[in-house]
């Protein structure tokens, strides 16, 4: 409560004049667990005050683990705590779908445009060999985070592991320069690119 509150307080006059969108996005692997629902709270409440738009997603890119049973728990259990959202399943909206498996093909058209402004590369580095370049990396002290060694692939590269049946995840190149942004509660937040791991945006 006094979180929030600091943040209200904190945003007045910054927000009234802008259209608030928050958004929950539970996994549906399990229950709909307390911290879930804080933050649920959380966000329904900030787009109640500013007459935003609360939106409810479903992570269900786990597909080993995802149910639909754990997808009608979390709907069911929103509705008990009376968190309705103005977009999402059952609902609709002007960006559906909700649900992140019915969303990759638009995922998809932005990770091919990344690619080709050379703003993303394919991976085909398997799990043993990421876990052989981190004990590398703990062994001479250095920052844990992926080495790039498919950043400047050759076609030939590519071609040859795929040969041997490897499936590539694209990651993102983040820029080694200093990134600035305004953060709500710490105000300009400043770090280095550099130290940054290239993380995965998709996966095969």
């Amino acid at each position: 409560y006094n979180l929030y509150n600091y943040i209200l307080i904190k945003d007045r006059g910054k927000m009234e004049d802008k259209k608030i969108r928050v958004r929950f996005a539970p996994s549906p692997t399990g229950m709909l667990h307390i911290g879930g629902a804080r933050t649920a709270l959380f966000n329904w409440l900030y787009a109640k005050h500013y007459k935003g738009t609360f939106v409810l997603r479903i992570e269900d890119t786990d597909q080993v683990r995802s149910t639909e049973e754990a997808v009608n728990v979390i709907l069911e259990g929103m509705k008990w705590l009376g968190l309705d959202w103005d977009e999402g399943p059952g609902k609709g909206g002007e960006y559906s779908p909700y649900f992140q498996m019915q969303r990759l093909h638009l995922y998809q058209k932005y990770a091919e445009q990344l690619l080709k402004d050379q703003k993303a590369y394919y991976c085909y580095c398997t799990r043993e060999e990421l876990a052989e370049s981190r004990e590398k990396q703990a062994r001479e002290n250095k920052s844990l985070k992926y080495d790039r060694h498919c950043l400047n692939l050759s076609e030939e590269d590519k071609k040859r592991y795929e040969a041997e049946g490897r499936k590539p995840v694209i990651r993102l190149k983040i820029p080694a320069k200093e990134i600035v942004f305004n953060d709500l509660l710490r105000g300009e937040v400043t770090f280095d690119g550099g130290l940054l791991s290239d993380f995965v945006i998709m996966k095969s």
